[in-house]
């Protein structure tokens, strides 16, 4: 059973729960009240603004009713229920995040030896939606990428896929574009040549947060995709050197594409993003598209060339990729902030003809979430 306590001052409770004992800010708890004056029945959404909380808000009263908080609010004269579980889950009096580069709940870094057990859905059961998609989406969030396998041979195909989640992020490449030998290609993917392992567009401000690529046909020799967690790559480096993990972190490069007509574009980020308070949310990682670097001081250069250099190194070991062969109809989905992609050389008398297009993950988290919430039927 918990018991609440409200501090002298007005200014905090705590809840106790066994040895727990966890403090909310009067502040926090009004502006965060889910009455119907407070927050629209409907949507959820605010509907009063920080400057309509009086300054001196403090908590009058407190009292635990089962499983629900009531909370009385002086000058306002006004008492507000919350639920214990979602206190809980919403707590912030808690130990700060221990050390860079620590990883959000629910993600799971990996190497090569997930090439047992490649996260993947069926085509025709996504399409279902429910406890399929619901399922695949969660893995997607959980590793980074997934594989399809069993679709149509058929173009546009890959449109379907982003329908169940989001919507297509058209870019300078259109909504969707080609992978595959071109004569004079405005990028060096549309060649037979391997790619290092790279994330895209990484000269986007902001990059598209998902790519999917869809095969229709694949009669060459060679070409297998790879994949590598960026995320793991760049923990690696932690461990390996440190003081390298925060020169790519503390230091921003500079991603350049101007290889068709009309189109320059630019962005200035870190190989390796943090959020302030240490959280590893991005890897930006793309040798073709790198600019001159020029935000490193003169003294910390040749640590960033180092730390670069090793990173590289990292991404391109074996033991670190994901390799499959992509036949007509398969396709890979993939967090490009997160998971760099790569190819091996092709060639010989066969085709090897992809589509790809990106969509934005907020749309594929919300899906999922919404899925689970409704309980996937």
């Amino acid at each position: 059973m918990a018991e609440v306590a409200v501090d002298p001052s007005g200014e905090f409770l705590a809840i106790r729960s066994g040895p727990s004992v966890t403090r909310f800010h009067a502040v926090w708890l009004r502006d965060n009240a889910g009455d119907p004056e407070t927050r629209s029945p409907g949507n959820g959404q605010r509907l009063i603004t920080l400057g309509d909380i009086p300054a001196g808000i403090r908590i009058a009263r407190a009292d635990v009713r089962g499983n629900t908080l009531e909370v009385s609010f002086a000058p306002e004269d006004k008492t507000v229920p919350f639920d214990l579980g979602w206190l809980e889950r919403n707590a912030y009096d808690r130990a700060p995040p221990q050390g860079r580069g620590w990883l959000a709940p629910g993600i799971a870094t990996w190497d090569a030896s997930l090439s047992n057990d490649v996260p993947t859905g069926v085509f025709s059961r996504l399409m279902n939606r429910g406890d399929a998609l619901a399922d695949w989406l969660g893995l997607v969030r959980r590793y980074g990428f997934a594989r399809i396998v069993g679709g149509p041979a058929e173009s546009g195909a890959l449109l379907r896929i982003v329908d169940l989640f989001g919507h297509v992020r058209a870019t300078n490449y259109g909504r969707h574009f080609e992978v595959r030998s071109e004569a004079n290609p405005i990028n060096l993917a549309y060649t037979g040549l391997g790619l290092q392992a790279h994330t895209d567009n990484p000269y986007r401000d902001p990059v598209p947060t998902i790519q999917l690529l869809y095969c229709l046909e694949n009669s060459a020799s060679g070409g297998e995709s790879l994949v590598v967690d960026g995320f793991a790559a760049a923990r690696r480096l932690r461990e390996e050197n440190e003081e390298w993990f925060d020169a790519l972190c503390g230091h921003c490069a500079r991603f350049e594409y101007a290889g068709a007509s009309g189109v320059r574009l630019a962005s200035r980020r870190p190989l390796i993003e943090l959020a302030p308070d240490g959280e590893l949310v991005c890897v930006r990682f793309n040798n073709r598209s790198m600019a001159a670097v020029r935000d490193v001081p003169f003294e910390r250069m040749t640590t960033w060339y180092d730390a670069c250099r090793r990173f590289s190194e990292i991404v391109d070991d074996g033991a670190m990729a994901v390799a499959f062969r992509l036949e007509p109809g398969d396709a890979f989905l993939l967090d490009n902030t997160r998971v760099l992609h790569a190819r091996r050389p092709w060639s010989g008398p066969g085709t090897r003809r992809l589509q790809g297009c990106y969509a934005d993950g907020d749309g594929l988290r919300s899906t999922h979430d919404a899925l689970i919430a409704a309980g996937a039927p």
